[in-house]
């Protein structure tokens, strides 16, 4: 395992498989549209940061190279994939591996799945392969997730993945025009490879 003055770039190759899914690099023009879909959803974007935007927007959004990023070179970056079905290659959802600049040795995990494709374990076995790349490829010592309390499904997806809750920050945060309580997961490198 590097520590933090030796840890190295993160470069997977692609695309990532798992038993369903195959995860890859956002296309920042060919994946809009697909999206867009979820992306413009209230109901989608209730208890995450991202809000629904026009699909003018959202291509803008991704026209920036760091919104895309694939390989990551230093800490303070995102790594963002598309999430696909491997049967039809249909564009489901997106994750993201956040590698943050004041704590390189640690990292956080990020999903949205199409609410068309929920409840049948593609965000689980997507975070799963994540977890993966920031313990086996970027030799990260703690990966956490954080959910909106009024999110119950994603603390499950969590769960699922391995993750064990340690925190509940009550109303910790005003969030879309309420405050919001915060329930915090997170997986150790050594729990990962047990």
């Amino acid at each position: 395992m590097a520590d933090d003055d030796t840890r190295e770039a993160l470069a997977p190759y692609y695309p990532i498989a798992t038993d369903r899914l195959l995860l890859r690099p956002i296309d920042p023009v060919g994946d809009v549209d697909a999206m867009h879909a979820y992306r413009s959803r209230e109901d989608v974007c209730r208890y995450i940061p991202p809000v629904p935007v026009t699909r003018e927007q959202l291509a803008a959004t991704y026209a920036a190279p760091e919104r895309t990023r694939s390989v990551l070179t230093g800490p303070g970056q995102i790594l963002a994939l598309a999430i696909v079905l491997r049967e039809t290659g249909r564009l489901i959802g997106d994750i993201i591996l956040i590698w943050p600049e004041d704590h390189p040795s640690n990292g956080e995990v990020g999903y949205i799945v199409d609410p068309d494709h929920q409840c049948r374990g593609y965000a689980t076995e997507a975070v799963r392969a994540v977890l993966a790349l920031g313990f086996d490829g970027l030799g990260l010592h703690r990966i956490t997730g954080r959910i909106d309390a009024r999110n119950p499904a994603s603390g499950r997806v969590l769960t699922k993945a391995g993750m064990r809750q340690e925190a509940v920050l009550v109303e910790n945060e005003w969030f879309k025009g309420e405050w919001s309580t915060e329930v915090d997961f997170a997986i150790l490198a050594r729990e990962w490879r047990d």
